[in-house]
């Protein structure tokens, strides 16, 4: 059941920002103008404070970085910005649930070099079965990194209503398949392996978002 908190975001998210992300958000096209440099970098999220329970300490922690060894992802990971995706970094919805706890966990990026693009590429080979097995590590703003596994992969995505239905800790991964207004998106679904203490240096990484054109 979806919980009071999300609720209170669902017509946001599907008004807004989610419409955007799901069904006209991101772009797979690589032959359009050079990004912008965003003239003010966003800070990495952090956690503020550190008191309170366990818990609460859990419900603060945001996703700062997700690396895919196996296809050469490696990226910073920012709060998602109020207008169109940034370039050059994935991004996290909000409302979802943080990485180590029920429910899941929603990071997605564009479909372009040095992002997301090889998602969709394997997700074209055999509709991702390549990817199925593969590890996912979430590096969090309070120095931990959660590790996934990949256990499916669905084409052509064109609602949130899986993911608002996962109760389960999962973390779930999201990239376009065509220019922007391209309706259907590529979605990885990963279950949870292994959590433990990370570098500082290894869960913050600078982040440099870039305007898309």
């Amino acid at each position: 059941m979806i919980s009071r908190t999300i609720e209170q975001f669902l017509p946001r998210i599907l008004v807004g920002v989610g419409v955007a992300v799901i069904f006209y958000g991101i772009v797979t096209v690589l032959s359009q103008p050079q990004p912008q440099r965003v003239t003010l970098p966003l800070p990495t999220p952090g956690v503020e404070g550190a008191t309170g329970t366990a818990d609460d300490a859990a419900a603060r922690r945001v996703p700062t970085r997700v690396v895919i060894p196996a296809l050469k992802i490696d990226l910073p990971v920012v709060l998602e910005p109020a207008g169109y995706p940034w370039c050059d970094v994935a991004m996290y919805l909000a409302p979802f649930a943080r990485p180590g706890l029920p429910g899941a966990t929603y990071i997605y990026a564009h479909a372009r070099q040095g992002m997301f693009l090889p998602l969709l590429d394997a997700s074209k080979d055999n509709n991702g079965k390549s990817m199925i097995g593969m590890l996912v590590r979430v590096y969090t703003s309070d120095d931990q990194v959660f590790v996934y596994r990949v256990s499916a992969v669905h084409r052509h995505v064109t609602s949130l209503a899986g993911t608002f239905a996962s109760q389960a800790e999962q973390l779930w991964l999201q990239t376009s398949e065509g220019p922007r207004g391209t309706l259907g998106k590529t979605e990885v679904i990963a279950e949870p392996v292994s959590s433990g203490p990370a570098a500082p240096r290894d869960a913050h990484p600078v982040a440099n978002p870039t305007i898309c054109e």
